[in-house]
């Protein structure tokens, strides 16, 4: 994903690990807001028929990052969705956007230079609100628009 550091932007990448786990199941975050990951994983399964709810849920911003802005919310679940059914993102993919509690997927600031910093880096495919869908093509992204969840989940599928 990409994160703003300031006004800087900056590419984070989110992992996620689900497994099975048992009577009380365990959600541990680290870069990310764990209340914010209970949400999420509630409206992956009520928006999306994505069920975690026996699942062990683990979810880490590498490189020790911290992440406090609701951008984060769109890969993080899309990392979880990934995890679960055990097919990895396509390679030079990100995504960004808040996700609200009726499954919509929210504009994030300044989502232009977001897209531009990635493009710039080295990325091809770009799932993003439809918000911040580009009014120009960056040359080498790739840019899907969404408007909720369910949408962006069965497009991450159809990519591979």
């Amino acid at each position: 994903m990409v994160t703003l550091e300031g006004t800087r932007p900056l590419l984070v990448e989110i992992q996620a690990l689900v497994d099975s786990g048992g009577p009380s199941p365990r959600r541990l975050s680290v870069g990310l807001d764990r209340d914010r990951l209970a949400m999420l994983l509630a409206v992956l399964h009520r928006h999306a028929g994505v069920a975690c709810m026996d699942q062990d849920v683990f979810v880490n911003a590498v490189g020790g990052v911290r992440i406090s802005e609701p951008a984060a919310d769109l890969a993080v679940m899309l990392s979880i969705a990934s995890s679960l059914r055990g097919k990895a993102l396509p390679k030079g993919f990100l995504a960004f956007g808040e996700v609200g509690l009726a499954g919509e997927v929210r504009p994030a600031p300044r989502g232009q230079e977001r897209l531009k910093e990635a493009a710039k880096l080295g990325f091809t495919v770009a799932l993003v609100p439809k918000a911040n869908a580009p009014k120009k093509a960056i040359a080498g992204l790739e840019v899907h628009a969404v408007e909720r969840v369910e949408e962006a989940l069965n497009l991450v599928r159809s990519l591979g």
